[in-house]
């Protein structure tokens, strides 16, 4: 039945709210699996049924309502991403309260902000570590009230998990249910602070019918859809994989958490097998770089198998796109490339994965031609928090490389005079928490500006060409998008990061930060004596791999828009230092201050 079809026939049992959402998919999704965790103690993974997370999402809402958590109410989630946030997250809201996510990243001083603005009653902190956080700004949050913990922790100024399903079981189920029933489309789901680029968060309000309206234009296009298997390891305290979460529960899907360690993605995905797998561009950037890396030290003629096994899995692809099948020459070449190249890609996704989705920050069109032609449908979609996520979507029927899709159904995109990219809908949020002047800037007569900066083709292919904020204009008044340069210096398998800079200077010049485990294996296998980043930043040999992939990127682009100068970090940029969000996109306001001296070094005479 088409996407539609089913959205019509199934609109008597569609919730109104997320609050009835979760009951009526305890009910629809009775026989399938909520949620899948790896247990840290028998090292197995867990699954959680549709009506078991239903008990817990009920007996954590009453003891919520217990500890005196009225309709409207704010409370924080201060987690990583784990099958408890998705329990507190519906406990809250079917106790008719606000969640606040707040990033297990933040420092104390950020969650203290984000807990103050938004004025939490209560807040749910992951462990001692994040419990800490709390402790160390309390005395700064009066509103605050309780304080929940999800691990034993020391003390006994919090509450654990467990001793509040307690409270929860002692608690009539009636309470539950018309706390679920008094919840209204027009109430407050969520506030979502920006991560923020540039400037303290914003606190975007978001209410149960903006999400129901994006949930319901992700599922006209079936973006998620029974059965499937979700691998996720995206915050949830960003509106991308809160979706996600949502619409996998909606459908009848399974989330799978991940370990919490950013180095077992790669095998949690090849046991989990997902069918789904929304990520972030540095996640596909890092596996495209590796391949590429190791077919460049294979030798020739591995290189050219490669190579050629690339070019035939992007034929066949080709041919598969249009409704055409390979003639029987291309297909037992195929069938060799798949086998000696094109499936070791796969299944580094687990070998069963259906379609990956990507957002949040841009990326290069040669890499999703990459994994497009081993199988691997890497598609980019388009939004922000204003859009309750998204607003443009590449359907796997529907795609351009390079652009990040037409408008979801419902959704209206046009380009204002200045080229600023507007979007109207009823998925845009309601605007930002206490700040009316920041509102009316960004809503006007209906239409969200963006500040992103892009173009419509003539089938309604939106493309982003950067932020309005992050044009660069140089000296000689040439405008330079930076993030083309940087995206391109970041393919090379040695770049982590990479900053350009230029605005009102002659000539533009970057910051390049390594990346510590590709340029440790390089300094190993080259003897050069040490695996350590800083040792290695410092070393001629090191420095000529960057200029080769600056040399590389440059070719591409105009002499006026060349980097002519860069110099490379001895460490990383990270989120713990302030310089990338938690998406991993680059705090350019951040970065430019930071290191002021390293660029004003890059432009003083010699």
């Amino acid at each position: 039945m088409e996407a539609q079809a089913v959205l019509a026939s199934d609109a008597a049992t569609r919730s109104k709210t997320l609050a009835d959402l979760l009951t009526l998919a305890v009910e629809k999704h009775a026989g399938g699996s909520a949620l899948r965790y790896r247990d840290q103690a028998s090292g197995e993974w867990v699954d959680i049924s549709y009506p078991e997370l239903g008990v817990v999402v009920r007996e954590l809402s009453l003891g919520l309502q217990s500890l005196g958590i009225e309709a409207h109410d704010k409370v924080g989630i201060l987690s990583n991403t784990r099958p408890e946030w998705t329990f507190f997250d519906f406990a809250i809201l079917c106790a008719g309260a606000t969640v606040v996510p707040i990033y297990q990243t933040n420092s104390p001083e950020e969650c203290q902000y984000v807990l103050e603005h938004s004025d939490a009653k209560a807040v749910v902190a992951e462990d001692q570590e994040q419990l800490d956080k709390i402790r160390a700004v309390r005395d700064q949050l009066p509103n605050l009230e309780h304080v929940i913990v999800v691990d034993p922790v020391d003390g006994n100024d919090s509450i654990s998990l467990g001793a509040l399903r307690d409270r929860g079981r002692g608690r009539r189920e009636e309470d539950f249910e018309e706390r679920v029933a008094a919840v209204q489309p027009s109430d407050v789901a969520t506030y979502i602070y920006t991560s923020g680029t540039t400037g303290p968060p914003k606190g975007c309000i978001i209410d149960h019918a903006n999400w129901r309206t994006m949930l319901d234009m992700a599922e006209s296009d079936d973006v998620v859809v029974e059965g499937e298997v979700i691998y996720l390891f995206l915050p949830l305290a960003h509106a991308f994989a809160r979706l996600i979460e949502l619409l996998a529960t909606d459908v009848g899907g399974t989330l799978v958490y991940w370990q919490r360690d950013p180095a077992k993605i790669i095998s949690d995905l090849a046991e989990v097998k997902p069918t789904y797998f929304p990520s972030v561009p540095r996640m596909f950037e890092k596996i495209y770089a590796t391949a590429i890396g190791r077919a460049e030290k294979s030798g020739p003629l591995r290189k050219a198998i490669f190579n050629w096994a690339i070019r035939t899995g992007r034929n066949v692809q080709e041919l598969r796109r249009q409704g055409r099948e390979p003639g029987p020459l291309l297909r037992r070449q195929y069938e060799f490339a798949d086998k000696s190249v094109l499936s070791n890609i796969r299944n580094l996704f687990g070998g069963k994965i259906k379609q990956c989705v990507t957002g949040a920050a841009p990326i290069s069109p040669e890499i999703l031609q990459f994994f497009w032609a081993c199988g691997v449908p890497v598609l980019e979609g388009y939004g922000m928090t204003e859009t309750s996520t998204a607003a443009t979507i590449n359907r796997r029927e529907d795609f351009k490389f390079g652009s990040v899709g037409k408008a979801f159904q419902g959704c209206e995109v046009r380009i204002a005079g200045d080229g600023e990219v507007l979007i109207k809908g009823p998925n845009i949020f309601r605007g930002y928490y206490k700040d009316q002047e920041a509102t009316n800037r960004t809503i006007e007569d209906g239409w969200l500006h963006t500040g992103d900066l892009g173009s419509l083709d003539e089938d309604g292919f939106l493309y982003i060409t950067g932020r309005k904020k992050d044009i660069i204009i140089t000296a000689g008044g040439k405008n330079i998008t930076p993030a083309n340069l940087e995206n391109g210096l970041k393919q090379n398998q040695y770049i982590s990061q990479a900053v350009v800079y230029g605005d009102r200077r002659p000539y533009l010049t970057a910051i390049v930060a390594l990346d510590p485990e590709e340029i440790a294996l390089y300094g190993k296998d080259h003897d050069l004596g040490t695996t350590d980043l800083a040792e290695l930043s410092k070393r001629d040999e090191v420095r000529q791999l960057v200029q080769q992939a600056m040399d590389s990127v440059n070719s591409k682009v105009a002499r006026v828009e060349q980097v002519k100068k860069f110099t490379i970090l001895p460490h990383d940029l990270t989120q713990e230092t302030g310089e990338l969000t938690p998406t991993l996109k680059v705090k350019r306001n951040v970065v430019y201050a930071k290191y002021k001296d390293v660029f004003d070094a890059m432009y003083a005479k010699k």
